[in-house]
C-alpha cells in the first residue's frame, strides 16, 4: 500500500491544530514556534506533492479511496488534479506567511475589563482552516467534500469575532461590536449557501445513487446517467449558489467587505487569498463537471453576474476610506475576472482563471500584509490619517506599491498574465462581455494609485513622524511574496504546465471548444 501523501498533507496541520491548542497560555510564544513548525512541515509535503504530480499523467493523480459510509454510498476519496494541486501548494505557501504576519496579532492586551483570547487558539485555527481547505482541494466524493466545505466556517467564525482588528475608530466597545456583526454575517450567508449546496447533493445522491465524482462524471460523459433537464439545472443552481457565496460573486458579496474590514490583516489574507478560492475552484471541478449542459445553459446569467462584479467592486474600492475594505471591494472585482474566465470556456480563459486564483492569493497577500504592518503602526484602517509614509518608512511604502501595482495587474507582475488571458479567452467567445470588463482594469488603476497617493506621498503627517521601516521578520514575510510576484510575471510557465492539461479535461466534459479564428493568416 502507498504512503497517503494527500491524506498527511491534510492531517498535518489538523494535528498541528490541535497541539498548539494545547500547549498552556503561558507559553505563547511556543505555541507561536509550534504553529509556524507544522506550516511549514505542510509545505514541505505540499511540495512533495507538487513534484510527484505529473500533468501529461492521469487525471486524478495520488488517489486514495476507502470506504466510509457504505449504506449510503460515501467513500473517503481524495485525488488531484492540475487545478487542484496548484491550488493546495498555494495554501501550503501563504500559511507560514499569514502565521508569521500575525504573530503578536493575539498576545494578551488589558482593553477595559476584556482581554484577547488565548494566543494559541488564534494559531491552532488557522492551521485548522489550512487543513479543510487542503483537504477540500483533494476530495473527489462529493458528500466529503461538502462536509468540509461547511466545517471550515467554524473556526473562520472564531477568527473575525473572536480576533478582530485592534485598529478602530470607535474605541473598543464598538469595535467589538462590529467583530460580532461581521462574523455572524460570515456565518449566516455561508451557512444558507451550505444548506442550499445540502438540498443538491441529496438530489444528486437520489439522481446517481453515489457521491463519487469520477464515476458520475464519467457516467455523464459515457451517456449511462441520463438526467432530466430541469433535474440538472435545479441541481447546478444548489451547487452553484453556494460556490458563488463563498466566492463571493455580486450580488452575494456583501459579507466579505465586513469580515475582512474587523479581521486582522492575517485573517483578512486567510479569506481571500485561501478560504475562497475554495468557491471558484469548486465551480471547474463541480458546477461543470457533473452538470455540463446546466453549465451551459447557465453562462449568460453567470457573465452577467461577472461583469458586474467586475465592474461594481471596482467602483466601490475607489471611494473607500477604510484601507482594508478598499483591498476588499478590489477582491470582489478580482473574483468577477477569475469567474468570468471560468464560464467564457475557453482554453485562455480557464487557464487565466486558475492562473489568475494563484496569482491573486499571492498579490493580495502582499499588498493586505503590508497594510497590516501600516495599520499596526498608526492604529488606524483611515486612508485620511495617513500621508507621507514613503519619507519615514521607504521599504513599507515600495513593497505597498509593488503589490498595489500587481493587485492593477501591471504588466511585469504575475497577475497581468492571468487577467490578460482572462480577457483574450473571453473576447473570443463574447466580445462584448471582454471589452466592458475591460473597464475594471481602468477603475483597479485609479483606486490603486488614489491609494498609493493618499497615503504615501505628500507631506509627512506629525503622527507618522517616527513610524519605523519595516522589521526583519516583516521583510521575511513580505520579501519572497514579491519574489514570486516578479518571477510569476516574467516566467509564468511552472504554473499553466500544471493547469493547462486538466482545463482542457474540463472544457471536453462541457463539449466545447475553442472558437476557430474568423480571420485566417496571411500566407
Amino acid at each position: 500500500m502507498s504512503f497517503p501523501l494527500l491524506t498527511a498533507t491534510a492531517a498535518l496541520p489538523a494535528i498541528g491544530a490541535v497541539l498548539t491548542a494545547a500547549v498552556p497560555a503561558a507559553r505563547r510564544n511556543a505555541a507561536k514556534s509550534l504553529a509556524l513548525v507544522f506550516s511549514l512541515a505542510t509545505l514541505a509535503l505540499a511540495i512533495v506533492v507538487l513534484v510527484r504530480f505529473d500533468p501529461d499523467g492521469d487525471r486524478y493523480q495520488l488517489t486514495e479511496s476507502h470506504s466510509w459510509i457504505a449504506d449510503f454510498g460515501v467513500r473517503y476519496e481524495l485525488g488531484v488534479d492540475g487545478i487542484g494541486v496548484a491550488l493546495l501548494a498555494l495554501t501550503a505557501l501563504l500559511i507560514p506567511f499569514i502565521i508569521l504576519a500575525g504573530w503578536h496579532d493575539a498576545d494578551p492586551l488589558e482593553t477595559g475589563n476584556k482581554r484577547w483570547r488565548p494566543t494559541q487558539g488564534f494559531f491552532a485555527l488557522i492551521l485548522a482552516v489550512e487543513a479543510m481547505v487542503i483537504i477540500s482541494f483533494e476530495a473527489t466524493d462529493v458528500f466529503l467534500f461538502y462536509i468540509f466545505f461547511e466545517a471550515m466556517l467554524i473556526p473562520m467564525y472564531f477568527l473575525i469575532g473572536g480576533f478582530g482588528d485592534r485598529a478602530h475608530e470607535h474605541g473598543e466597545e464598538a469595535a467589538s461590536t462590529q467583530r460580532s456583526y461581521a462574523a455572524v454575517k460570515f456565518l449566516l450567508y455561508n451557512l444558507v449557501g451550505g444548506l442550499i449546496m445540502l438540498a443538491a447533493v441529496i438530489g444528486l445522491y437520489v439522481v446517481a445513487g453515489n457521491f463519487s465524482l469520477t464515476e458520475i462524471a464519467e457516467a455523464r460523459a459515457n451517456g449511462t446517467l441520463d438526467m432530466a433537464t430541469n433535474t440538472e439545472r435545479w441541481l447546478f443552481l444548489g451547487f452553484f449558489f453556494a460556490f458563488a457565496v463563498k466566492a463571493p460573486l455580486w450580488p452575494l458579496h456583501t459579507w466579505l467587505p465586513n469580515a475582512m474590514g474587523e479581521a486582522t490583516a492575517p485573517v483578512a489574507v486567510l479569506i481571500t487569498a485561501v478560504v475562497d478560492k475554495v468557491g471558484t475552484f469548486a465551480m471547474l471541478r463541480f458546477c461543470l463537471q457533473l452538470f455540463p449542459e446546466a453549465s451551459k445553459w447557465a453562462t449568460p446569467a453567470v457573465l452577467v453576474l461577472a461583469v458586474i462584479s467586475i465592474i461594481y467592486g471596482a467602483l466601490l474600492a475607489v471611494g473607500q476610506r477604510d484601507i482594508k475594505r478598499l483591498v476588499a471591494y478590489a477582491s470582489i472585482s478580482h473574483f468577477g475576472f477569475i469567474i468570468l474566465g471560468i464560464f467564457a470556456m475557453t482554453s485562455q480563459g480557464q487557464s487565466g482563471a486558475t492562473l489568475y486564483m494563484v496569482n491573486h492569493g499571492i498579490s493580495t497577500a502582499a499588498l493586505m500584509l503590508v497594510a497590516g504592518f501600516l495599520i499596526s503602526r498608526r492604529g488606524s484602517r483611515l486612508i485620511a490619517d495617513y500621508g507621507g509614509v514613503q519619507k519615514v518608512a521607504p521599504v513599507l511604502a515600495g513593497t505597498f506599491l509593488i503589490g498595489g501595482l500587481a493587485t492593477l495587474s501591471l504588466p511585469g507582475l504575475a497577475p497581468f498574465v492571468s487577467e490578460f488571458l482572462v480577457l483574450v479567452g473571453t473576447f473570443a467567445r463574447y466580445p462584448a462581455i471582454g471589452i466592458i470588463a475591460t473597464f475594471g482594469i481602468v477603475l483597479a488603476a485609479l483606486y490603486t494609485l488614489v491609494l498609493y497617493q493618499r497615503t504615501m506621498t505628500g507631506p509627512v503627517k506629525p503622527e507618522l513622524s517616527a513610524m519605523p521601516d519595516l522589521r526583519a521578520r516583516e521583510l521575511v514575510v513580505v520579501a519572497p511574496l514579491i519574489v514570486l510576484l516578479i518571477f510569476l510575471g516574467v516566467y509564468p510557465k511552472p504554473v499553466t504546465d500544471i493547469v493547462d492539461p486538466a482545463v482542457k479535461q474540463t472544457l471536453s466534459d462541457v463539449h466545447k471548444k475553442d472558437p476557430q479564428p474568423e480571420v485566417e493568416a496571411a500566407k
